[in-house]
């Protein structure tokens, strides 16, 4: 009985912190942590999902062509222990983000580092900087 229940919870911690493990990278390995850039663009959605939080946005380039770009920034808990709100930035509102771009330049990902609206709000850092002892 005693080999049955080990064996059953053995099962269940692989299962359950499997998938957390293999979902966890270094943002340094998918972003350039030395090429900052500024973009400014319409939130088309904000996506509050573990392990990592999405901004996707609208910028309309010189051209007038529009590119969406995609910003992965902290968890939904630090993100609101930085100060954010999910009603506060509804889809249309204008923001500039700072970040990162991904190494892959191809996309139009980013890491987000810090996010203002139109009004002059802004939004703490997100990223793996957030938490005690990080500013």
């Amino acid at each position: 009985m005693t080999r049955a229940a080990c064996a059953v919870l053995s099962l269940v911690l692989v299962c359950g912190v499997g998938p957390t493990l293999s979902a966890h990278h270094s943002f340094a390995a998918h972003y350039d942590m030395n090429k900052a850039i500024t973009v400014t663009g319409a939130i088309v959605e904000v996506r509050l999902s573990n392990p990592h939080s999405w901004f996707f946005l609208d910028v309309k380039e010189p051209d007038g062509k529009v590119l969406r770009w995609a910003f992965e920034a902290g968890t939904p808990s630090g993100m609101i222990r930085n100060g954010y709100k999910a009603s506060e930035l509804a889809p249309g509102t204008i923001v500039t983000i700072t970040g990162f771009p991904a190494r892959e330049n191809t996309q139009h990902v980013g890491m987000l580092r810090q996010l203002t609206t139109a009004a002059g709000k802004t939004f703490g850092t997100f990223g793996p900087q957030e938490g005690p002892g990080a500013r």
